[in-house]
């Protein structure tokens, strides 16, 4: 019972500390999706993947460009080349956790 007990708090504890991720401060949020090979498209405008570019999904694993095929909201970082470098899909917590934007008419 008790290798039982251990086993489902491992599982948990895991699950749990996969949903942690640090997003870096200088990510922009970006609507995202792939257009061609090592090309993505952030915010309608085509970008190039830097050589050594990740992109993570919303449970913070690794993917491949080509797997994003519909727009994702995302947390994007660029390189100094203004290359693709990071990506970091938005869970649904993490859009509901976003400050709304700003208002196109002023109060």
């Amino acid at each position: 019972m008790r290798i039982l007990v251990a086993v489902v708090l491992a599982v948990l504890c895991s699950a749990a500390a996969a949903q942690l991720r640090t997003i870096p401060q200088d990510a922009r949020l970006a609507s995202i999706r792939y257009l061609e090979l090592m090309v993505l498209e952030v915010d309608g405008e085509p970008l190039p993947l830097s050589p050594a570019a990740q992109i993570r999904d919303a449970e913070n694993r690794l993917v491949v460009p080509a797997s994003l095929l519909e727009k994702e909201q995302a947390m994007v970082l660029l390189d100094g080349g203004g290359m693709v470098f990071r990506v970091w899909i938005l869970s649904p917590q993490e859009k509901a956790a976003l400050p709304p934007p700003p208002s196109p008419f002023p109060k």
